[in-house]
């Protein structure tokens, strides 16, 4: 499958729509998902597309990733007060959507995946 790039409109059908729900974050999300913001001119995300374009294909199937550019989709960077990129969202099927900031190591995701995404 890949990832995606998400404009707010996909953001909102795929992953969380806030705005209809805006007192309750309610997850629509179909599997357990990354959603990655990044921004073009940002050296370290560069460095962390290359990992998750490998994690998309070692977990094809088993969670979704996404990315949203901070440049085109501000109001999304706004919504979850989003500081520094890269910034990961983990959102798992159940549980509470974790947010980390920074370039993580492809031993560190997939520990987050296999504890936060897929426990259980």
């Amino acid at each position: 499958m890949g990832i995606e790039h998400l404009t707010k409109a996909n953001f909102l059908t795929k992953v969380l729509n806030y705005e209809a729900n805006p007192e309750e974050w309610k997850y629509v999300c179909d599997k357990p998902t990354i959603v990655d913001f990044y921004a073009s001119w940002c050296a370290p995300c560069r460095r962390l597309a290359v990992i998750l374009d490998e994690l998309a294909e070692m977990y094809n199937g088993q969670i979704s990733i996404y990315k949203v550019d901070i440049e085109l989709e501000q109001e999304l960077a706004e919504a979850f007060n989003i500081q520094m990129v890269p910034t990961l969202l983990f959102i798992p099927i159940n549980g509470p959507l974790q947010i980390q900031g920074g370039v993580l190591s492809k031993a560190t995701l997939i520990q987050t995946i296999q504890d936060v995404l897929l426990k259980g």
